[in-house]
This record gives C-alpha cells, structure tokens and sequence, in this order.
C-alpha cells in the first residue's frame, strides 16, 4: 500500500464538496481525517462516506455539525476501508474558514 495525503480541500463555499473518491481498481484504507478551523471563531463541519452510485442518505454521516474551534485542529481516526467509486464528501457552515485533508493507504483491488 502507499501511505498519502489522499485530498486536501478549503471550501470557498457553504455546498458540499468531494475530498476524496476512490480510484478504479483500487481499494482505500482511510487512516484519519484532518479539519483545520483557520478562523478566530467556531465553525461546524460535516463528514460522510458515499457508496459509488448510492443516493444521499442519512446512514452516511461520519460527522454532522460537528464544532471545531476556532483557530485549532480536529482530527478523526477512523480506520474505513473503501472501494473503487466510494467518496468522501465534506461541508463546512462558513466559506473559506475549514481545511479538510485525508490520510490513508490506496491499493490496488
């Protein structure tokens, strides 16, 4: 396996955004996920894991309005293995205040 930076994103936006989707033929050990609040003020985020082609459901919530501090750093641990199609999404209640980052191994399926 390689052991990477997976995605990094910092939403210019309130909409929900994709952090990571699982290449073909791969399969992903996701190891953890990283939020950084660079703000002086509370801010929430939310995390879920997308099946391929599945529809939005509420089953997919890793994290819902879930507060990070101002100026500081929530990391998740969460040891998910993921296959060929599946997403990370991600969303933040504020534009330009979150950096999001995730961590694992990919390979090949």
């Amino acid at each position: 396996m390689a052991k990477k930076i997976l995605g990094q994103l910092s939403p210019a936006d309130t909409n929900e955004g994709t952090l990571y989707t699982v290449p073909g033929s791969k399969e992903t050990v996701i190891s953890s996920v990283s939020i950084c609040n660079y703000t002086a003020t509370d801010r929430k985020f939310r995390v879920r894991v997308k099946v391929a082609a599945a529809g939005d459901a509420d089953k997919e919530w890793l994290y819902y309005d879930q507060v990070a501090a101002a100026n500081d750093t929530y990391i998740a641990t969460v040891g998910l293995t993921l296959a060929a199609g599946d997403l990370i999404k991600i969303r933040s209640d504020a534009a330009n205040a979150l950096a999001f980052q995730v961590f694992g191994d990919e390979k090949t399926a």
